[in-house]
């Protein structure tokens, strides 16, 4: 099968308003996650617990109705619950993280798992880095000493939030490299359901460990039943919806609104203010994120 950036496939690829639509709209609804996890009044890790536990009912349903690429494997269901495991220290790194640093450099060291996974092709192939791919892996690590720095200015509560952050990108890459393999024979709701079947309860696990709130408080129900919509059912959703109608740099590219509004976001809730030096490093990790992503 071609690939996306495969001139070939590129001409078969007619994208239609609804499609650059449904990009954008997902990539919004995820980059209300951090928010929607600073307002729930359980535990960080709790609410990545809920965000995985109350779609699962509707992810279910769905994968009982869809048709099978292929019958699944025992091996490819117990390698994909193991990534739900991943995805649960992914979640439980994330939202930690997202409550020490801001909203800005979350959602940008939430996505370094593309960095890193053209880190892991360049070892696999025990080959070094053509020149794009050197400028995006300069870019990314400039970018993020940029931001490491300011945090660190500001203190170290923030810097070690932004290491969360870059923990749940390193956890990310070992969900999403079996999940994509998945793929080939599953379903894609059937792999959403299986990976959230997974995660919930390790992350329910992990926040009775750390002796987290886990039922909503005074701010009731609504701030998790919010982050399970819009990071599960509309910005997955939307997102699997889009995909296949465009080329991966123009998904990187989209992916770009991620930070910007998650910084936004920060500002207008939290009064966190970026400086030229942030604004310069989440430049450079974008770039690196759009190069990345336009392999």
């Amino acid at each position: 099968m071609a690939s996306a950036t495969h001139p070939d496939a590129e001409k078969n690829l007619h994208p239609r308003l609804r499609h650059f639509a449904a990009l954008l709209g997902g990539n919004a609804a995820l980059a209300l996650g951090p928010w929607l996890v600073r307002l729930s009044d359980t535990g960080p890790v709790s609410a990545g617990f809920w965000r995985m536990l109350l779609p699962l009912p509707l992810f279910a349903l769905l994968a009982w109705r869809e048709k099978p690429v292929a019958p699944a494997s025992r091996r490819t269901v117990l390698v994909l619950l193991a990534a739900g495991a991943f995805f649960a220290a992914d979640l439980a790194s994330w939202h930690i993280g997202i409550e020490q640093t801001r909203l800005g450099n979350a959602t940008l060291f939430g996505n370094s798992g593309s960095i890193l996974l053209m880190l892991w092709g360049f070892i696999a192939l025990r080959r070094a880095p053509h020149l794009r791919e050197g400028v995006a892996l300069a870019a990314a690590l400039g970018g993020a000493a940029i931001l490491l720095g300011r945090s660190l200015e500001i203190s170290t509560a923030t810097l070690v939030g932004d290491l969360f952050c870059l923990l749940a990108g390193v956890f990310y890459v070992f969900y999403l490299v079996p999940a994509q393999n998945a793929r080939a024979s599953m379903g894609q709701f059937s792999v959403l359901a299986l990976v959230c079947a997974s995660a919930a309860p390790m992350l329910l696990a992990i926040a009775l460990a750390m002796g987290e709130p886990v039922l909503p408080g005074a701010k009731g129900w609504l701030p998790v039943v919010a982050l399970a919509l819009s990071s599960q059912v509309i910005g997955q959703g939307l997102l699997v919806y889009a995909l296949k109608h465009f080329t991966p740099l123009v998904v990187g590219m989209a992916l770009l609104t991620q930070p910007a509004l998650a910084a936004l976001v920060g500002w207008l809730a939290f009064h966190e203010t970026l400086g030229l030096p942030d604004v310069a490093g989440m430049a450079l990790v974008s770039v690196a994120l759009v190069l990345a992503k336009g392999r």
